[in-house]
């Protein structure tokens, strides 16, 4: 941070005096000694040039493959140059949180932008300033739900099943009882879900569109479900499959949320990522964390402001149904400056090849014996085979020439295409599988 200026000696000397300490080390002076180092065991100093060389050494030992076929949460899109270039400008490069408008105009802006397109992507009347992760979106969209009267939540065993833990954790916590519904086919059992919807204390569906296998869900069928009994329903999407399937306001849903991760973040080892969340306006004011909205100032200028904190920033913390207080500026900068440079024809681009590399992989593998889709339903870009040998066998053939194979599950193998998959890459893959096999 170039125009960071720390505090002078003489300055932490007198905040040091005003909370009556003499040194730094007294600040740590409730610290066991044996946990303390007084100094670290560092090699003596080398050139640049050195390090440098050290530096490529020791990442020549990471596996990086060359082509990538797994999803299952984190997907490998390709992110142009112009993303990385704003989002490490230095104005930007902090996560503190913009209560004052008048100096913050340019954060409060970008994620102003954010929520917009945010709205845009999903059909929705309003978006916050975006959550920790997909997961944490999907929980907190629960307690939006619950009331004194509805206390019970349904999740579909379609979802993903990190989403379902978290949602659990979550309702564990606030003593809401959570309630899998039991999967048919590889898509919601809209059977069960009926007769489970019979219970008037059930608050909220959610259902994930595609879901875990890939399939794609009748969530116009469980959104007339939820709400035919007084439930809300709760859709999580993919934000690439959006630009091209029906959004989830025309599907009928309430709140919509999902892992901002492939609008231009990396896999990068599971993180950070973004969850974002937007719902209808009869549900806006029970949204967690922050909105930011667009007024004019004293000269009549436009201007940017918090407009929407949630309560538990601030008082009644323990009557609130987030504690939420932070939002995910730099992530949801970068989803905001991936969509600008992708565009609407860019993004229906991207979700296409998806789609159509897709099903090329599952057709050409499904051309081996033994290899069959498990689930016959329509899907986006991901899809689950059968494997007549065992998986982690395969999967370790395929990672000896640089290929990253599927997801492994009970079902089988998840497989996951990308707009970075090549022709190429896949008959690569195919024919790979087809050697292991035979």
């Amino acid at each position: 941070m170039g125009s960071y200026v720390p505090s002078t000696a003489d300055e932490r000397k007198q905040m040091l005096n005003a909370v009556g300490l003499s040194s730094m080390d007294d600040l740590y002076s409730d610290v066991p000694s044996n946990v303390k180092l007084d100094s670290l065991n560092l090699p003596s100093g080398k050139s640049e040039l050195t390090v440098a060389a050290e530096m490529e050494e020791l990442a020549d030992k990471n596996v990086v493959f060359k082509s990538i076929f797994r999803g299952a949460g984190s997907y490998n899109h390709y992110i142009p140059a112009i993303v990385k270039s704003v989002t490490s400008k230095e104005e930007f490069l902090t996560a503190y949180t913009p209560y004052q408008a008048e100096v913050s105009q340019g954060i409060l802006q970008s994620i102003f932008e954010y929520q917009t397109m945010i709205c845009e992507l999903t059909g929705m009347d309003v978006s916050n300033a975006s959550v920790y992760d997909g997961a944490s979106a999907a929980a907190e969209a629960v307690a939006m739900c619950k009331d004194r009267k509805r206390t019970k939540a349904l999740i579909s065993a379609t979802a993903h099943p990190h989403v379902i833990q978290t949602v659990q954790t979550y309702c564990m916590g606030a003593g809401t009882e959570c309630i899998v519904v039991p999967a048919k086919d590889g898509k919601t059992d809209m059977e069960a879900l009926g007769s489970l919807l019979e219970d008037k204390g059930v608050a909220c569906v959610y259902v994930q569109q595609p879901n875990f296998y890939g399939q794609m869900e009748d969530c116009d069928g469980v959104s007339a479900l939820a709400h035919d009994k007084g439930a809300k329903f709760i859709m999580g999407c993919n934000p690439i499959a959006l630009a091209i399937m029906k959004t989830p306001k025309e599907c009928g849903a309430d709140i919509a949320v999902g892992e901002g991760q492939p609008l231009g973040m990396p896999m990068a080892f599971g993180g950070p990522y973004l969850g974002f969340m937007a719902a209808t306006k009869a549900m806006m004011r029970k949204l967690p964390g922050r909105i930011v909205g667009e007024t004019v100032d004293v000269h009549g200028e436009r201007a940017f402001v918090l407009t929407l904190q949630a309560r538990e920033q601030h008082i009644r913390r323990e009557k609130a149904s987030s504690n939420i207080c932070s939002n995910q500026a730099l992530c949801a900068l970068t989803a905001s400056v991936y969509m600008t440079a992708m565009g609407k024809e860019g993004m229906q681009e991207a979700a296409t090849q998806c789609l159509s590399k897709a099903h090329y992989l599952a057709d050409q593998l499904t051309s081996i014996d033994g290899v069959d889709l498990v689930y016959t339903g329509e899907y986006f870009h991901e899809f689950v085979t059968t494997c007549p040998v065992d998986k982690e066998v395969l999967l370790k053939e395929l990672e000896k020439e640089g290929i990253l194979g599927g997801y492994p599950i009970e079902e089988g193998i998840l497989w996951c295409t990308t707009e970075k998959n090549t022709k190429a890459q896949i008959d690569a893959l195919v024919s790979a599988v087809r050697r292991v096999v035979k």
